[in-house]
């Protein structure tokens, strides 16, 4: 067949953010005369191409220049300008610096010796122990942060919570190191990790709050996967269990896996009632409890008879048969969605900020300790709010570091918070027409 001729890709455009920097070319001496009346040529426009580069980074020395104040009349007491903004008060770092130490090794997955090399290539030899001691300063700064995400988070009116490993290093394990817990949390927009020693449900350190003691300070719907750790907590009438329907899918999809074919009628259905969630997104909860109630509840009453009708005659350690016996069991915690608009079909939401906790700990293996751990889930839950408000990090903490080390009272940290700050420089900025 006569092949058809494709019409031309169209380049997007460059993003207007991006700034411009001019180049001018001009035309070599021998050819800016006239080759006809040997005249010389004049300029009558330029052609434009945009070409994009990149400026390498560099490392600068700030000079704090501050002005000092005398009485040229009495000799009065002497005025000095305040100090720079630094993450300690007599540190040689700022804040700018900081923050990308503490997001290249938490976002990005950079360790410090990494970020040591790159700084000496950059003109700047420096121990990784003074870049660790950045960091320990710059988490201890946001502690107060920290702590109103959890009271927020546990006070939301909705929470998911889901747990992820993380190795740490210990020198009385046979192993020398140890596998310890990050605990993700999601309510209101916000994202809170915290630190446990173990997998248990309850803290074995002091000041360490496992799952069931962080359950016990609340009530209201929670969304969780059905693991026995949070049995306990769901026996009482004031916490409601809000299952993963995620999960459920996944045992369908190891079923398909495995060869039975039937189960692509239920895998069908879920795909339904995630495409239906896709086009809720955003909308207010009274919008999506309405259109779950009318499209998305009768797509669940018959996933739901087709896994009674097969389930007395599939041996229950089956795939097809663990698939059943799951969505049968926790059917009611897998429907609370049709109660709520602001439930989430599924668990997905945490789980996805156990991404990047996952690629950053391949890269530097363990924390150093269970501080460390600590300190870890501190910049894991700043983080975490940074890309749930669609913050840059670099920027929120340049901007937010030197407040808080000039001191916070706590009834403030919650207008600090990445989204409360995102809100608070929308306000300020004015709208251009």
């Amino acid at each position: 067949p006569e092949r058809v001729s494709r019409a031309p890709r169209v380049r997007q455009a460059l993003p207007t953010a991006l700034r411009r920097i001019d180049n001018p070319i001009v035309v070599p001496d021998a050819q800016r005369r006239c080759p006809v009346c040997g005249e010389a040529r004049r300029c009558i426009g330029h052609d434009v191409t945009e070409v994009v580069e990149l400026i390498p980074a560099e490392v600068v020395v700030r000079l704090d220049r501050r002005e000092k104040l005398a009485c040229a009349r009495c000799e009065g007491e002497l005025v000095r300008a305040p100090q720079g903004d630094k993450v300690v008060a007599g540190g040689r770092f700022g804040c700018q610096l900081a923050a990308t130490l503490l997001v290249d090794k938490y976002r990005d997955g950079l360790p410090l010796h990494r970020q040591r090399q790159r700084l000496a290539q950059l003109g700047l030899p420096v121990s990784v122990s003074t870049l660790a001691d950045q960091v320990t300063w710059t988490t201890a700064l946001l502690q107060p942060l920290w702590r109103a995400l959890t009271a927020m988070v546990v006070g939301s009116a909705v929470m998911q919570l889901d747990g992820t490993g993380l190795a740490v290093r210990d020198r009385h394990h046979p192993q020398h190191r140890k596998m310890g817990t990050l605990w993700g949390y999601l309510g209101d927009r916000q994202a809170l990790y915290l630190y446990t020693s173990t997998g248990k449900k309850l803290g074995q350190r002091p000041g360490e709050l496992g799952p069931e003691q962080m359950l016990r300070l609340r009530s209201g719907y929670t969304v969780a996967d059905a693991a026995n750790l949070f049995d306990h907590s769901f026996a009482r009438d004031d916490l409601i269990e809000c299952g993963c329907n995620m999960h459920a899918r996944r045992y369908f999809k190891k079923a398909l896996d495995a060869g039975d074919t039937r189960v692509a009628l239920v895998l069908a259905a879920f795909k339904q009632l995630y495409d239906l969630e896709e086009q809720l997104r955003d909308k207010p909860p009274d919008e999506v409890l309405a259109v779950r109630q009318q499209r998305s509840a009768p797509i669940y009453a018959q996933l739901l008879k087709w896994c009674e009708a097969h389930k007395p005659h599939e041996p229950p350690s089956s795939p097809t048969g663990e698939a059943i016996r799951y969505l049968t069991n926790h059917k009611v915690a897998l429907q609370r969605f049709l109660e709520h608009g602001a439930i989430p079909l599924d668990n997905g939401a945490v789980e996805r900020l156990h991404i990047r906790v996952a690629l950053t700990r391949k890269n530097f293996l363990f924390a150093g300790s269970d501080a460390g751990a600590e300190r870890a889930a501190i910049a894991y839950s700043i983080l975490g709010c940074c890309a749930l408000a669609d913050v840059d990090p670099i920027a929120y903490l340049a901007d937010v570091l030197p407040r808080l080390a000039r001191g916070l009272r706590l009834r403030d940290a919650p207008a600090l918070l990445p989204l409360a700050w995102k809100s608070q420089r929308a306000e300020a900025t004015p709208s251009v027409r």
